[in-house]
C-alpha cells in the first residue's frame, strides 16, 4: 500500500512537472511551483527527486520510455523491415502530435537546458536511430532495398522527422503533423531505393 502511494505521488509530480515546464520552460520553472501544482510538499517532492534537474531528466526518461513502447507496438504489426521502420517513425509522429507540450519539452526545451540534458537527448536519439538502422540492415540483407550506408540513412531518416516535428512545434499555426509525414514518406523511400510506396503496409496496420 505504501509503495503504491509512493508510485502515485511520483506520477503526480511528473504530471505536474510536465505542465509547469510546458508553461514556464526549464529555466523559468521552479520546484516550489511544481510542488504546489502536484499537491505535494516540497519535502515530498525532494524525497522522489533531488532537484529540478533530476526531475526534468526523469521526465525525459519517462517520455522516451513511452515513445519506445509505442514504437515497438507499431513495429510488431509488420513483417517487412522497411514497413517496420516506417511504422516506427509514424508512431513517433503520432505520439508527438497527441502531446504537443511533451514534444516541445523533448525537442526544444531539453536542448537549451544544459549539457547533461543535451547529452541525454543525444543518447535517446541514438537509441531510436539505432532501431531504424537495424531495420534498414535487415532490408539490405533481404534485398528489399539497394545497398546503402544504413548508419547515415538512419540518421537522415530520424533527422528529417526531428526537423519536421521541430518546425511543427515552433509554428504559430501548425497543421496536422501526420500530414507532414505523408509528404516526407516518398523522400525517405527514394533515399534507400525502396521498391514500393512507403507507408502502404504501415497504413493498413
Amino acid at each position: 500500500m505504501q509503495q503504491a502511494r509512493a508510485r502515485d505521488r511520483r506520477a503526480r509530480i511528473l504530471d505536474a512537472a510536465l505542465r509547469v515546464f510546458s508553461r514556464r520552460g526549464y529555466h523559468g520553472a521552479s520546484v516550489d511551483e511544481i510542488a504546489d501544482e502536484s499537491g505535494t510538499s516540497k519535502g515530498g517532492l525532494y524525497f522522489h527527486f533531488p532537484g529540478k534537474q533530476a526531475l526534468f531528466l526523469a521526465l525525459l526518461d519517462w517520455a522516451a520510455g513511452e515513445l519506445r513502447r509505442r514504437v515497438e507496438a507499431a513495429m510488431a504489426l509488420h513483417q517487412d523491415p522497411v514497413a517496420r521502420a516506417d511504422a516506427a517513425l509514424l508512431a513517433v509522429m503520432r505520439s508527438f502530435a497527441a502531446h504537443r507540450d511533451l514534444a516541445r519539452l523533448f525537442m526544444v526545451e531539453a536542448l537549451g537546458a544544459g549539457r547533461e540534458f543535451h547529452e541525454r537527448l543525444l543518447a535517446i536519439n541514438d537509441e531510436f536511430t539505432g532501431i531504424i538502422q537495424g531495420l534498414l540492415d535487415e532490408a539490405v540483407a533481404a534485398g528489399v532495398i539497394e545497398p546503402v550506408d544504413t548508419r547515415i540513412a538512419a540518421r537522415a531518416w530520424f533527422g528529417a522527422v526531428n526537423a519536421v516535428v521541430t518546425d511543427w512545434i515552433l509554428s504559430e499555426r501548425p497543421g496536422p503533423l501526420e500530414a507532414a509525414y505523408e509528404d516526407l514518406r516518398p523522400l525517405l523511400a527514394r533515399s534507400v531505393g525502396a521498391s514500393y510506396t512507403l507507408g502502404q503496409e504501415a497504413a493498413s496496420g
